[in-house]
């Protein structure tokens, strides 16, 4: 049976070089890092050029990374400490983000009483900037405002260096949700002006379990775990060496590579959108991932004119035939009431007609995609 794998954007294989300086990294470098002996020296020196590279190509400086078990732990110790530590008394966010910040958003209005204004989204997720401006403006409270640059479930990129620039000039803190983004685009983080942004090494063929948060120097955010003095005094706890070592080698490759990288997705992403019109007469691209310009090149949300009963059975379908596919976003899987983000921006009649995201990589073929267009074609036709 074929195996296609087309959900990259709920992870990424790893890539074979990685897997190389892991292993490397477990069999001949296995001090704790906060040991004074060769052992730990030798880790530890290994972890802080890790920051150093990673800095680099962001344009930040390498005081500014601290490593993380991932996007939804960062995304956590930045907006908790933006309200706990730097006095922020509203955050202003959208429906349509990960719930790695609403939920976060939602625990804090809990525990603290803090606002949480919502900025308008239209029907294609697209946020409404003069609305951000008005709740910008509402009042004199201190206000965080937490918007993704590439929404990971359909794909919407947002003009972080307008919004970067807004905020600024209103006296906000700005943190962005990277993880679909790090490892695709281009971050300077010298000419925009953002104070908080987050990475998963998983998205880009790194391992998972580890991620970065970048937080601009001065900004005042106190750690979440205490115990030790590990990543600056930010996080305690030991560092997950080998997986650090494993995310500065994806991530590496990723930017090394990421002009012709970029240009073969984009191919396969076009040549899909172009399949699947012709195959499906009436299929439609949720948001923008339609769209090559205002969409990250790396995944497409359809939904299909198919029946109510068909809805049901078509991830099935599609799992049968070997190919990997999301309803909605990895994290949802399972979760009643589908995805809160098409829930946002489809009428009743979409809703009740089954979307699929489908997102690629480097390894992924035109092959592949004709094989899971005519299973998509196949099940219309059933």
């Amino acid at each position: 049976m074929h195996k296609i794998y087309f959900d990259n954007a709920a992870t990424t294989p790893v890539r074979e070089e990685v897997i190389v300086k892991m292993k490397e990294a477990l069999t001949n470098c296995y001090g704790n890092p906060s040991s004074t002996h060769g052992f730990g020296r030798s880790a530890k020196t290994e972890i802080e050029q890790a920051r150093k590279t990673i800095a680099k190509y962001l344009n930040a400086e390498a005081s500014e990374i601290i490593f993380t078990s991932g996007g939804t732990e960062a995304d956590n110790m930045i907006l908790r400490s933006a309200v706990r530590d730097l006095g922020v008394q509203t955050i202003i966010t959208s429906k349509i983000e990960h719930h790695a910040v609403l939920h976060t958003s939602e625990a804090l209005q809990k525990e603290f009483g803090i606002r949480v204004e919502f900025v308008d989204t239209d029907s294609f997720g697209d946020i409404d900037l003069k609305h951000l401006e008005q709740l910008l403006d509402a009042d004199d409270s201190k206000k965080i405002v937490s918007l993704m640059h590439v929404n990971n479930e359909i794909g919407n990129i947002l003009d972080m260096h307008k919004i970067a620039l807004l905020c600024k000039a209103k006296g906000a803190y700005l943190h962005s949700d990277t993880v679909q983004s790090i490892g695709h685009f281009n971050w300077d983080l010298q000419s925009t002006p953002i104070d908080f942004l987050v990475a998963s090494a998983h998205k880009f063929h790194g391992p998972k379990g580890v991620g970065f948060a970048f937080i601009r120097k001065n900004t005042g955010i106190e750690p979440l775990i205490v115990g030790g003095s590990q990543e600056r005094g930010y996080r305690a706890g030991t560092e997950p060496f080998h997986n650090i070592v494993g995310l500065k080698e994806a991530f590496v490759a990723a930017y090394d590579n990421l002009d012709e990288e970029e240009e073969y997705i984009s191919g396969l992403k076009r040549y899909f959108i172009e399949k699947l019109k012709d195959a499906i007469p009436g299929v439609k691209f949720n948001g923008y991932s339609g769209d090559m310009e205002r969409s990250t090149y790396t995944l497409v949300n359809v939904c299909l004119p198919f029946s109510e009963d068909k809805s049901q059975m078509i991830l099935f379908h599609m799992d049968l035939k070997g190919i990997a596919c999301s309803e909605g976003s990895a994290c949802q899987s399972g979760a009643n009431g589908g995805s809160h983000v098409l829930n946002e921006i489809l009428s009743d009649e979409e809703l009740k007609m089954p979307s699929i995201r489908f997102s690629f990589s480097k390894y992924n073929t035109q092959e592949e995609v004709d094989y899971v267009i005519e299973a998509l074609k196949e099940f219309s036709l059933s």
